[in-house]
């Protein structure tokens, strides 16, 4: 069994057992957390897309820690005008493992 979810802003497929990384959310680590933005739930020979979300349908999950990616660097530069800028990001994230699909 799989669902597509919605955090956030942006979509994940997750299934019982996986672990994911999602953008800050503001709960503590082990927390537990449920998920209503479900968009889709597939089994092996069936599939319920919702119109937007599945009606009744949830994803539940624990927070197990919030923690940063690794540093991307941009650098800008303008030739012959000794315009040189560099700088860098960590963007934050929240690790989810997935405990059961519900509908």
């Amino acid at each position: 069994m799989f669902a597509v979810v919605e955090v956030a802003g942006k979509q994940y497929k997750v299934s019982p057992k996986d672990r994911i990384a999602v953008p800050t959310l503001n709960e503590k680590a082990g927390t537990k957390i449920t998920l209503d933005r479900v968009l889709l739930i597939g089994d092996e020979d069936k599939v319920v897309v919702g119109n937007p979300v599945v009606a009744g349908a949830h994803v539940e999950g624990t927070i197990l820690e919030h923690g940063k990616r690794d540093k991307v660097i941009v650098f800008k530069k303008k030739r012959r005008k000794g315009y040189r800028v560099k700088r860098g990001h960590r963007q934050k994230f929240t690790q989810i493992e997935i405990l059961s699909i519900g509908k």
